[in-house]
């Protein structure tokens, strides 16, 4: 145990820094303590280096066992001085003080297995898990949304149909990009939906711009299909892809995220990209959208997340229909993220 008075610090500083090393190993208190930004976090750092040097010196033992099981702070005098000020005046300054003690614990290599689960009652409780974050179309599951592949599998081959819906998604993106009538950088695909039999495959795309892709070359479907047989190398069962317009394409989180990524690429303002966006999406009879895009928005060097929601978005509520995704745009400055929640209706 080592203890130090006196110290020209509030005891809310201290406790503050206290609080995320508490139950924590030696060699990672000395970590985030080097890390953090506060500056009661260096004579708390000596105070633990010390307590460290002597518990080697004096009693041999090794420093990577070396838990902070205990460590407190409490309330000082509260120093009293003045400030010399001109013409003989002067005004008192308050400076409180704290006593930090820190407690350390051995754990040797047999108790190692058994101490770990204890330590947990000193930790802090990690408040960043509490509110965890789910996909809103997974929560949904059930209720209001279904799945976008329909198939069943043996438990030993899931993976491989899972594998399998992933390469059917890769391959039709791709022949699209490269096929789009012109190049604006979206796809205009909404979702993918897959549904397996013994021996049929049946491809359901649904699009908000087909005759980007159909218009002129009517056997393009063909083409698509071939290429899908092809990439997975299908004998035995039958190909089946049909394509499904969309009569409110911006209504949808995939394709704005794809007009919103064309606009990054192309070095406009993340602000009137998004502003745009919305416009297109009120045209589309939402009751709310909201826009996040994390990265290193208009090149600068340090990342950042910046938001805009613009009417309801009700994440928690079941019955409330919100469409949901997430999409990667790189650009010259690096990979930015882009996330898209829409409330579509309420049931």
């Amino acid at each position: 145990m080592t203890n130090i008075q006196s110290i020209s610090m509030s005891a809310h500083k201290a406790r503050r820094v206290l609080d995320q090393i508490r139950g924590r190993s030696y060699q990672e208190t000395l970590m985030i303590l080097e890390l953090m930004p506060y500056r009661a976090c260096y004579p708390i750092f000596k105070v633990i280096y010390s307590a460290a040097a002597n518990a080697k010196h004096n009693m041999g033992l090794n420093e990577e066992y070396l838990v902070i099981i205990k460590a407190t702070v409490d309330e000082g005098t509260t120093v009293k001085k003045l400030k010399p000020r001109a013409r003989g005046r002067s005004y008192p300054i308050k400076r409180p003080t704290c006593h930090i003690t820190i407690v350390l614990k051995n754990i040797s290599l047999y108790e190692e297995s058994v101490v770990e689960n204890s330590i947990g009652c000193f930790k802090k409780p990690d408040w960043g898990s509490m509110g965890q974050k789910i996909n809103p179309l997974g929560f949904r599951l059930g209720t209001i949304q279904g799945h976008h592949s329909l198939w069943f599998a043996q438990p030993k081959n899931y993976s491989k149909g899972l594998q399998e819906d992933q390469k059917i998604r890769e391959c039709i993106k791709n022949y699209v990009q490269k096929n789009m009538r012109i190049s604006s950088g979206v796809e205009g695909i909404a979702r993918i939906e897959i549904q397996k039999r013994i021996d049929l495959i049946q491809i359901i795309i649904h699009m908000g711009f087909p005759k980007l892709l159909v218009e002129g070359k009517p056997r393009r479907i063909e083409e698509l299909q071939m290429n899908v047989q092809k990439e997975l190398n299908y004998v035995n069962r039958k190909l089946n892809i049909t394509i499904t317009r969309i009569t409110k394409p911006y209504g949808h989180p995939n394709i704005l995220a794809e007009f919103i990524a064309g606009q990054l690429r192309n070095r406009v303002s993340f602000r009137k990209a998004i502003k745009k966006a919305i416009e297109l999406t009120e045209q589309a009879d939402t009751k709310g959208i909201q826009v996040q895009i994390a990265g290193r928005i208009d090149g600068k060097e340090i990342a950042r997340v910046e938001w805009i929601r613009e009417g309801r978005v009700p994440l928690q509520t079941i019955r409330a229909k919100i469409d949901y995704c997430s999409y990667r745009v790189r650009t010259i400055y690096g990979v930015l993220g882009i996330k898209i929640w829409i409330f579509v209706d309420e049931e």
